[in-house]
């Protein structure tokens, strides 16, 4: 008979980051009915391997918590992924080649979708109608970039949204024009909606297709929950659909989208939301303030003005998507309902603003347990820094972005206000003022690998520029330590997942084992590193040759 205390999966003579309070480490685990039965020696775990006991021999490889993308866009990244896929593509003859392919191939799709492009790849970041005109004259073109701050599309798209010369900029936004104010095919921030609005909807089969593709990616990369930053009515539909039948393996909490042009009579339609938005492992529990944009394109919320790139003040700020008055009386009313806020906060004034809106949560409410969290965090000024501490927000970090290259070179430092380029990323700093880091990856803005995010968070170089930049800021680098902590233990965390983001006895056993010990310099850089293994409650969601 089989001892009913033998463990159904064991890993053996490893290297096991716990990511434990006390940072310790451990060579083999135990797992039993969903959660980690033992985390100890060799010797020790012993005893649990029984006749039916699977045991996976690490060899002195590594294993970790389950990976945590505490920011990351599923649906827009599947859909990416099955539809015109520009992100793995550089320059802009690539681009209109994959376009001009896609629509080759795709003869009855109404509209070409996708997405993808740099804006480092087009003079200013403005691509041109003309080009996209010249590869698909006949049907409107509508491609968000990586960050979803801006659209190319060609002169169809134009003609059908009604955009000439004489349409007005729309607030939020702005329409990329010629000298003689003739839409040059950039749309950017709010303007994109001018035509995104006539973009026939994904259908729900399209949903659970892009949904099934993001969940098999991300596990690969060894991901086992996340937090979706954007999420739409007919996205949590998908999502609950796939938990109630079961085929929903990866952990998400959905922030709902707080509609920048509507106000307080959204929060009735959250609570509703939240109501039917749990299953399984999805729960629809927090609420996105798109607090301000992105400083390619000046419209990140600063407290001192852009530069006009010869070092002269402008007279711009930047834009507050939403206005602080109101963004402070709707975080206080979340908060009281424990919904936890969810803020793009790119600039220093938008950090400050957000920073602003929860302390009047704590003040108005108390100490509650919704954990805010502040993403992306650009530039902050020092005096916030220890802010996060006090409040209890949480610094959601995209390490990819800490680095000297061509954007920030050509688009962000020469326009930055002075002072604020040294501020920029500053996770080193937000650790050392006691706040609990998290990461996420803003996929599909960028690559969701964590070990190149990790990587990039140690080195603040690029992987793709290993020994050709210096370091971007190096007093803001983290250990590896600290990095891992932040994508495992962190970003559970932020998940309100206490059950896991650790390898300790009684936590869920959502791990992941990588083909190396990440420890090991002589093995190579941290991002060449390969996950083999992703487990959610002890379950195999993702193998790779070579794991046993």
């Amino acid at each position: 008979m089989t001892n009913p205390e033998h463990a159904d999966l064991v890993l053996t003579g490893g290297r096991l980051f716990t990511a434990d309070g006390a940072g310790s480490w451990a060579r083999a685990m135990a797992v039993r009915d969903g959660r980690i039965a033992a985390v100890g020696t060799d010797a020790a775990v012993a005893a649990w391997v029984g006749p039916r006991t699977r045991v996976i021999e690490l060899r002195g490889r590594t294993a970790t918590p389950g990976f945590g993308d505490s920011h990351v866009h599923p649906t827009i990244g599947g859909l990416a992924r099955i539809r015109c896929e520009l992100h793995e593509a550089r320059g802009r003859e690539a681009y209109l080649r994959i376009v001009a392919a896609y629509a080759a191939s795709h003869p009855q799709a109404e509209w070409i979708q996708g997405g993808g492009w740099s804006l480092a790849d087009f003079p200013g970041g403005l691509p041109r109608r003309e080009d996209l005109d010249r590869v698909v004259p006949d049907r409107p073109v509508y491609l968000p970039n990586r960050d979803g701050h801006d659209a190319w599309v060609n002169s169809r798209a134009l003609e059908l949204a009604g955009i000439t010369a004489a349409t007005p900029d729309p607030a939020h936004g702005r329409i990329a024009r010629d000298l003689d104010g003739t839409p040059s095919g950039t749309l950017h921030e709010s303007a994109a909606r001018l035509v995104e609005r006539l973009v026939p909807p994904p259908t729900p089969a399209e949903l659970r297709e892009a949904l099934l593709e993001s969940q098999r990616y991300l596990h690969s990369l060894g991901i086992t929950n996340a937090q979706d930053a954007w999420l739409t009515p007919p996205d949590q539909d998908a999502y609950l659909a796939l938990a109630a039948s079961g085929e929903l393996t990866l952990r998400v909490v959905g922030a709902m989208w707080w509609e920048r042009d509507r106000g307080l009579e959204q929060i009735d339609e959250f609570v509703e939301r939240r109501a039917r938005g749990r299953h399984g492992r999805f729960a629809a529990t927090s609420v996105k303030l798109m607090a301000d944009g992105i400083v390619e394109n000046y419209t990140a919320s600063m407290l001192e003005p852009y530069l006009d790139g010869h070092g002269h003040a402008t007279a711009n700020r930047g834009m507050d998507f939403i206005d602080p008055e109101l963004l402070t009386t709707a975080v206080v009313r979340l908060d009281a309902l424990g919904f936890q806020p969810h803020f793009h906060a790119l600039g220093d004034r938008a950090v400050r603003q957000s920073l602003d809106a929860v302390g009047a949560a704590r003040r108005a409410n108390g100490w509650t347990d919704t954990r805010p969290t502040l993403a992306h965090l650009q530039v902050v000024h020092p005096d916030d820094l220890p802010r996060f501490r006090r409040l209890g927000a949480l610094p959601n970090a995209q390490p990819l972005w800490a680095v000297e290259e061509d954007q920030m070179a050509e688009l962000t430092l020469p326009f930055l206000p002075a002072g604020a380029a040294p501020r920029q990323y500053p996770f080193r700093s937000l650790l050392r003022h006691g706040a609990t880091l998290v990461m996420g990856s803003d996929w599909s803005v960028s690559t969701p690998d964590p070990l190149l995010e990790i990587e990039t968070a140690v080195t603040r170089v690029s992987p793709d520029a290993r020994g050709e930049h210096a370091p971007f800021l190096p007093d803001e680098r983290l250990s590896l330590a600290e990095a891992l902590r932040a994508f495992t233990a962190g970003s559970a965390h932020a998940q309100h997942l206490d059950g896991a983001g650790t390898l300790e006895a009684g936590k869920l056993a959502d791990f992941a084992v990588l083909d190396r010990d990440l420890f090991d310099e002589a093995a190579g850089p941290i991002g060449d590193a390969r996950v083999v293994g992703t487990f959610v409650e002890g379950v195999a969601v993702h193998e790779a040759p070579g794991l046993d």
